[in-house]
């Protein structure tokens, strides 16, 4: 099969359409995709980036088409424009991955979702936050069934664009079966309290002032262990993961996962979580 990517963006110049480039090339380069062909919004600056990485630039999704065989959406710090960007190249039927984060409310996930099961694209989304030592650790326990509770902590510069980042860590290990949400604060320094089903419990903290690593706990019925996320390899193992869906044409992240997950920010700014559990 043909191995050809297209990236899709608004803006080229960002630091997940760098980093994906150089995994691509470099440690994941013996799998043979390579990046065929860019396409952005933002034409001048996507033209520069395209020069400057040696990446053939496409006036339009439809030319840029014809010489891919699976998409990259990107956009990182722009999910309000995912759907729009979804919409430009769903239609021509190939898998796509979506950058983190997937969408700005549920609402606009769910029709991503509809749009690419309409067009018959295998697609996912997740935060790079997926692909540690954490989650291996916990495949190894028996996955999400052998969690009683859990805590993410992720700094940043804003809840908008970083809290997605511990919220994925949480999700990926304690499973979609999330029932209500509390948020405690709303500045520099949130804390969401989450209820799963069976009496799990989890905890995600974004502090947004400061340096905050990323950490997680996990307790099970035997112990509680301290985890420090290993990050040097997770935007390679995030590209292995997207090049496995394109391989496959299925899906290797849960669509359950990423609509709970978006399902919670939603509901961590809604008002009447800073007052008590609200439903999931």
């Amino acid at each position: 099969m043909a191995k050809r990517i297209g990236f899709v963006d608004y803006q080229l110049e960002n630091y997940h359409a760098n980093v994906y480039l150089k995994a691509l090339r470099g440690p994941l380069k013996d799998r043979g995709w390579t990046v065929a062909g860019a396409w952005a919004i933002d034409a001048a600056g996507g033209k520069a980036w395209s020069a400057k990485n040696n990446v053939p630039y496409f006036d339009t999704p439809a030319a840029l088409d014809q010489q891919v065989d699976a998409y990259m959406i990107l956009a990182p710090s722009n999910p309000e424009l995912h759907l729009d960007l979804c919409r430009q190249v769903f239609s021509f039927g190939k898998a796509a991955y979506v950058d983190k984060t997937f969408a700005p409310d549920v609402a606009t996930a769910a029709e991503i979702f509809r749009l690419a099961d309409q067009h018959r694209c295998a697609i996912q989304t997740s935060s790079a936050l997926r692909y540690t030592n954490v989650q291996e650790h916990v495949r190894k326990l028996g996955g999400a069934a052998a969690m009683r509770h859990m805590i993410a902590w992720g700094g940043g510069t804003s809840f908008g664009e970083y809290a997605i980042h511990p919220v994925e860590l949480l999700i990926s290990c304690m499973g979609a079966d999330a029932t209500e949400l509390m948020r405690r604060g709303t500045g520099d320094y949130s804390q969401l309290q989450i209820n799963f089903t069976g009496g799990r419990t989890g905890i995600a903290n974004v502090y947004t002032r400061g340096e905050t690593p990323f950490a997680a706990s996990i307790t099970t019925d035997v112990d509680t262990q301290f985890f420090t996320p290993s990050l040097d390899q997770i935007f390679v193992d995030q590209a292995a993961a997207v090049l496995k869906l394109f391989e496959s044409g299925k899906p290797n992240v849960d669509r359950a996962e990423t609509l709970t997950i978006r399902r919670m920010l939603d509901v961590a700014e809604d008002p009447a979580a800073l007052k008590g559990f609200v439903s999931l």
